[in-house]
């Protein structure tokens, strides 16, 4: 039997549509990306499958491509459909930040950095500039690799703040172990960019350490 085999009701896009997203499961909401199933099994089916081999919907969507191939039913379409719609997911985030305004506190930029970087594999040093008001300019990722003073350059954040014509930034980076909890390198090179910036008057608001579920603001633990 196939999804068009159920009742009317039953059926996750007709849901959808009838109830709002809101209302399916996270199998469901799968299904409506998949739009189909396989042999043996139709696109609910496939979905739990999917989630319960991966762990769950969060291990799904952040799986590799390579890990996502190797089950059964999810071919590289499979990959590229959960892709598209988690990155979709962050630009509509990052959109409203854009929307919204002046940025009131630090912290209001946190979900977007958490949901872009918390499943890199590797640390990624990014900056985020605001204008005169704090509103968003836009979002760089200036260096990748072991964040330190050897691979963190001051001189490249001031160029780029020149570049955007910016009034103050927001610094951020990932650790890849999950924990954000910010090292005695982070502080090192935080008070270097601070110094750097100072010169051109750009303040710098906050630096971020994104972990796997939170980012930790150095401003409010006093590190600036």
């Amino acid at each position: 039997m196939t999804i068009k085999d159920w009742p009317a009701d039953e059926r996750p896009r007709e849901k959808l549509l009838r109830e709002g997203s809101a209302i399916l499961t996270d199998a469901e909401l799968l299904a409506v990306l998949l739009r189909s199933g396989v042999a043996g099994a139709d696109a609910v089916t496939l979905a739990r499958r999917l989630l319960s081999e991966c762990g769950g919907l969060r291990a799904l969507l952040e799986a590799r491509r390579e890990q996502l191939v190797a089950l059964a039913g999810c071919g590289p379409a499979a990959f590229a459909t959960f892709s598209a719609a988690l990155e979709l997911g962050r630009r509509y985030i990052y959109s409203t930040l854009e929307r919204d305004g002046p940025l009131e506190n630090p912290g209001a930029a946190s979900q977007y950095l958490v949901s872009r970087m918390k499943a890199y594999q590797r640390e990624v040093f990014a900056c985020l500039y605001l204008d005169t008001r704090h509103r968003v300019i836009a979002l760089r990722e200036l260096f990748f690799g072991s964040i330190d003073s050897a691979t963190v350059h001051p001189r490249e954040i001031v160029k780029s703040c020149l570049e955007t014509n910016c009034a103050a930034i927001i610094l951020a980076h990932n650790h890849p172990s999950g924990v954000a909890e910010p090292s005695a390198a982070d502080a090192a090179i935080t008070r270097r960019i601070v110094d750097a910036a100072a010169l051109i008057d750009v303040r710098v608001l906050d630096h971020l350490v994104v972990g796997e579920r939170e980012a930790v603001s150095m401003a409010a633990l006093g590190m600036l």
